[in-house]
C-alpha cells in the first residue's frame, strides 16, 4: 500500500493550482500598481522593485541554505508578499528600510513557520507593522499627490485624509469642517490622495477584487462580511453623532480598506477554512478596524485588525468545523 503524502495548505480541489492562484492575484493587483506609479512616480516604482526583489532573494536564500529545501520562487507567493509590502508603505521610503521589511515578512512571518501554507500571520502585514513600530517617522511621511500634476513629488509630504480627520477631531474641529479639508469622494475613489501605494484608487482595487471573485480565486464571504460590518458599525456611530464620527462611505474609500478587503484579509493561508468561519472573520476585521480608527492612537486600523483576527483563525476553525464525511445527520441538524 502506498503512502498518501499531504503537503501544507492551501488545499484546492479543482483546475486551479497554487501557482495559478498566486499569479492570478498578481494580475489582479496590476491595475492598482500601475495607478500607484502614475500618482507617485518613480518613487513607487523603486519601492515595488526593491520590495519584490528583496522578497525573492530572502526566500531563495532561506529555503536553500537554512531550511535545505528546493526554492519555489515560481509559485508567485514571494512576489505577492513583495507587492503587498510595497502597497503598505509610502513611496519615499528608503531602500534599506524596505529591505528590512522584506526580511521580516519572508524570514520571520513566513519561512520561520516552514514556508508557503504554514504561516499563521499575513507576511506582508507583519513586515508593515514591524516597520511602522520601528520607523514611525519614515512610515508616516506621506508624499502628496498634486491635483494638477500627478507622478508624485516625493519632497512634498502631508497627512492622509484619515490623518486629517483624526487630528482635527482631537483638536475639537467638527466633522463638517474637516470634510472640506480632504479630497472629494470622487478623488478618493479614483486615487488622488496621499498615503501608501495601495491606498490609491479604491476603484482599481475594487476591480481587482471583482476579477478574483470572477476567477474564483477568492469567495465573497470575507469581502462582503468585512465591508458590511464596516458600513453597519461605523454607520451606527455616524447616525448618533455625525459631527464626531465620519460617514461610513468615507471609511470604505480611504486608507487601506479596499486593499484589506480584497487582497489582505482573503489570504487563504491565514483566513478560516469554512464559509461561516470566513464570515465571522471578515466581520471581526471590520469591527476592529473601526474601533481603532475611531478611538485608537493610529488613524488607520486595517493592518492591526487583520493580524488580530489571524491569531483567532485556529479558534474560528475549531468552532466552525465542517461535517465529517459519513457522519449521520438527525432531524436535519
Amino acid at each position: 500500500m502506498g503512502l498518501l503524502t499531504v503537503s501544507g495548505s492551501p488545499h484546492i480541489h479543482g483546475g486551479l493550482s497554487v501557482k495559478k492562484l498566486m499569479w492570478g492575484v498578481v494580475i489582479a493587483m496590476l491595475p492598482a500598481m500601475l495607478a500607484s506609479f502614475y500618482f507617485f512616480g518613480l518613487g513607487a516604482l523603486k519601492v515595488t522593485v526593491v520590495a519584490v526583489l528583496s522578497a525573492l532573494i530572502f526566500e531563495y536564500l532561506i529555503s536553500k541554505f537554512i531550511l535545505k529545501q528546493q526554492p519555489q520562487l515560481q509559485d508567485g507567493s514571494a512576489v505577492i508578499t513583495g507587492v503587498l509590502l510595497a502597497f503598505n508603505v509610502p513611496s519615499n521610503l528608503p531602500c534599506w528600510i524596505i529591505i528590512i521589511g522584506a526580511l521580516v515578512s519572508i524570514g520571520i512571518a513566513k519561512m520561520s513557520f516552514g514556508g508557503i501554507g504554514k504561516n499563521i500571520f499575513n507576511p506582508a502585514l507583519v513586515g508593515r507593522v514591524f516597520l511602522l513600530i520601528s520607523f514611525p517617522v519614515q512610515m508616516t511621511s506621506w508624499p502628496v499627490v498634486d491635483k494638477a500634476f500627478p507622478m508624485g513629488l516625493d519632497a512634498i509630504t502631508g497627512p492622509t485624509p484619515l490623518g486629517i480627520v483624526k487630528e482635527g477631531l482631537k483638536n475639537g474641529e467638527p466633522m463638517s469642517d474637516l470634510m472640506n479639508q480632504v479630497p472629494s469622494y470622487t478623488q478618493l475613489f479614483l486615487g488622488q490622495n496621499g498615503g501608501s501605494l495601495g491606498e490609491v484608487s479604491a476603484l482599481l482595487l475594487l476591480l481587482g477584487g471583482l476579477y478574483m471573485l470572477y476567477r474564483k480565486i477568492i469567495t465573497w464571504h470575507i469581502p462582503i462580511s468585512f465591508m458590511g460590518s464596516v458600513l453597519i458599525f461605523s454607520g451606527i456611530f455616524w447616525l448618533i453623532d455625525p459631527q464626531m464620527y465620519v460617514n461610513p462611505l468615507f471609511h470604505l474609500v480611504t486608507g487601506g480598506m479596499m486593499l484589506g478587503i480584497f487582497f489582505m484579509a482573503t489570504d487563504m493561508v491565514t483566513s478560516p477554512m469554512t464559509p461561516r468561519g470566513q464570515i465571522v472573520f471578515g466581520a471581526g476585521v471590520g469591527i476592529i478596524t473601526i474601533i481603532i480608527r475611531n478611538w485608537g492612537a493610529y488613524p488607520e486600523g486595517v493592518s492591526f485588525a487583520i493580524l488580530i483576527m489571524n491569531a483567532l483563525v485556529p479558534h474560528i476553525n475549531n468552532f466552525f468545523k465542517p461535517i465529517r464525511f459519513g457522519k449521520e445527520i438527525k432531524n436535519g441538524k
